[in-house]
């Protein structure tokens, strides 16, 4: 399992775009990945579920992947993270 934690930096934090983006990355890869804020964990290749987390701006979430591609999928998801979701 690999693990590392990710600030949302983008104004509007992980609305629906920015989480449509993250799902599409997530389910490129076939690794199991998770995505934390504070306690719990919800699946990344759910709209619902990241939307739920209500990440703002300055939150800091966990990422975890686990699987044959993991360390290619967190790769793939920080790079969105990096550039604010194209924002």
């Amino acid at each position: 399992m690999t693990e590392m934690k990710l600030t949302v930096t983008n104004k509007t934090g992980l609305h629906a775009r920015p989480a449509a983006l993250l799902v599409q990355t997530a389910s490129k890869f076939t690794s199991e990945i998770t995505i934390s804020k504070g306690e719990g964990d919800v699946n990344a290749k759910s709209i619902m579920g990241i939307m739920a987390l209500g990440a703002n701006e300055g939150t800091e979430v966990t990422l975890k992947a686990s699987g044959a591609d993991e360390q290619e999928a967190l790769a793939a998801i920080k790079e969105l993270f990096d550039n604010n979701f194209g924002e």
